[in-house]
């Protein structure tokens, strides 16, 4: 198994402090579907079909969306996100946009983690990281790529536009 570990990935995404918009979390979640599956013993909510969730700039778009709430507090924990490709945008506090796509999409709220499996990529700015497994921790803006077997992790990094004074 091949690992590449980019710690501050500040290559790759240019700017120095581009965190994930910071009012994000504390916006209603909006999801559009086909169809919904309440399971009130295990507080998940399935949306199967065309799925589209909005929270702030953050947008997922997926086959089939599975959202975990704390059963104590309410909070969303988790928010799976599975189909052929299942999308993942979001503004950060510079403006610019984050895009990930993979077959699988794991947002975990509390870590502020995004792990995306099966033809992952991840990119900004035209820069991009592709793989089977991405996992990126978005507060921290630490990230690990892995091939999973023979394939390879596969960067591109774009060159920094020139500063206007």
């Amino acid at each position: 198994m091949k690992l590449s570990h980019l710690s501050l990935i500040a290559c790759l995404f240019t700017s120095g402090a581009a965190f994930a918009l910071s009012t994000d979390t504390q916006q209603p979640v909006y999801i559009d579907s086909d169809s919904q599956q309440l399971d009130m013993r295990s507080n998940r909510v399935t949306f199967i079909g065309d799925v589209k969730l909005k929270q702030g700039s953050i947008n997922i778009n997926a086959d089939k969306l599975i959202v975990q709430r704390n059963q104590q507090s309410g909070k969303i924990e988790k928010i799976e996100g599975y189909g052929n490709l299942t999308t993942f945008s979001q503004l950060t506090d510079e403006g610019k946009t984050l895009y990930g796509e993979a077959k699988q999409l794991h947002y975990i709220m509390a870590d502020d983690e995004l792990i995306m499996i099966g033809q992952a990529m991840l990119s900004q700015d035209d820069s991009q990281i592709r793989g089977n497994e991405i996992r990126y921790k978005i507060s921290s803006q630490k990230l690990i790529a892995d091939s999973q077997g023979g394939g390879r992790v596969s960067t591109v990094l774009q060159p920094q536009a020139a500063q206007q004074e």
